[in-house]
């Protein structure tokens, strides 16, 4: 199997169903890997089943391969780059645990969140709390479903570090038969279109849930990808390609597709589900709930036209009917 100077050893960090996606991919390219999740008793269960017993159970595992733990101060010691995998509402939970001295090793994030309170990216959260080097600071984003990860499907994973040489020694680690991995320089576009795109897929499930229709969905998300264009424009001026995978891409699968967890949230409330009912009925986290709040903090410093982000904003916190919201909302979109 590959071996690889950098990024050395990787340890995934959290039990979901991204977190055994890419482990799943991490373990077709590498020997060993070390896997932090809470619960013993979830490593327990995942040691005896040999698979995940919470998420993706159909995927199997080489156990022998996996070094499990609970400790995340043991797991920040002996691994060498840390695969961030946690929903970014706990984030902090999880990562202030960390007492051990990090700032040598390398972090990948694949939260696609931002951070609670500071509304910061992960990226940026990480060289600021533990002095990690920037040009060690990656993430990764795409249309790439934890689900069809799973079962085999074609994928496309971006792998983004302000030096590209390292995105370019991280991609063989996560690509494969059915996985196309695509470096990238642009760390911040990557992070925060990863939160917009959830944020316009709760806009699309709302519109499927109201039975609006196909062609409204359409110009919903054609304008989507223009909002998402103008802010990363203000939040992080440089040159990029919207229509690239990682942008446009990810935004259309996570608008459309039935593993999409921000749609079906959104399809809730369309259909009438309060808010805090449909939070309920949510067997993961919908990260778009979060980061409706994150994007409207963060714009009204830059204040750019984002009537799209705004109306799932004031539906979600400020409790605007979605009619209400949408009625007004159509006649800004073309």
């Amino acid at each position: 199997m590959a071996k690889y100077l950098f990024p050395g050893h990787i340890a995934v960090m959290g039990g979901g169903s991204w977190a055994t996606a890419l482990a799943k991919l991490l373990l077709q390219n590498c020997d060993t890997i070390t896997w932090y999740m809470r619960r013993d008793d979830r490593i327990e269960d995942f040691k005896r089943l040999r698979h995940n017993p919470a998420y993706l159970t159909d995927v199997n595992f080489d156990i022998e391969r996996i070094n499990f733990s609970s400790d995340i101060n043991e797991v920040c010691t002996v691994a060498d780059t840390l695969l961030l995998v946690m929903p970014s509402p706990y984030f902090k939970d999880h990562i202030d645990k960390i007492k051990v001295d990090i700032s040598d090793k390398s972090i990948i994030s694949a939260v696609k969140g931002i951070v609670p309170d500071s509304n910061q990216l992960i990226t940026d959260y990480m060289i600021e709390r533990f002095g990690v080097a920037r040009d060690r600071t990656l993430v990764i984003s795409g249309p790439c479903h934890a689900e069809e990860v799973a079962l085999d499907r074609p994928a496309y994973l971006t792998v983004g570090c302000t030096d590209i040489h390292n995105a370019e020694l991280v991609s063989p680690c996560l690509a494969g038969k059915h996985n196309h991995t695509i470096p990238s320089s642009d760390v911040d576009g990557i992070e925060y279109a990863a939160v917009l795109k959830n944020v316009y897929a709760i806009a699309a499930g709302i519109l499927h849930g109201m039975k609006i229709g196909d062609n409204m969905t359409a110009i919903l998300i054609s304008n989507a990808i223009r909002e998402m264009e103008r802010f990363l424009d203000a939040v992080s001026p440089r040159p990029r390609h919207i229509c690239d995978s990682v942008y446009l891409g990810d935004l259309l699968v996570t608008a459309y597709s039935r593993f999409s967890r921000n749609h079906n949230f959104g399809s809730m409330i369309g259909r009438g589900y309060s808010v805090k009912a449909a939070k309920m009925e949510m067997e993961q986290t919908a990260e778009g709930y979060y980061g409706a709040k994150c994007i409207h903090d963060i714009n009204e410093r830059y204040g750019v036209d984002m009537p799209i982000a705004n109306a799932v904003y004031s539906i979600l916190y400020k409790g605007l009917s979605t009619p209400r919201a949408f009625s007004a909302l159509a006649p800004l979109m073309d």
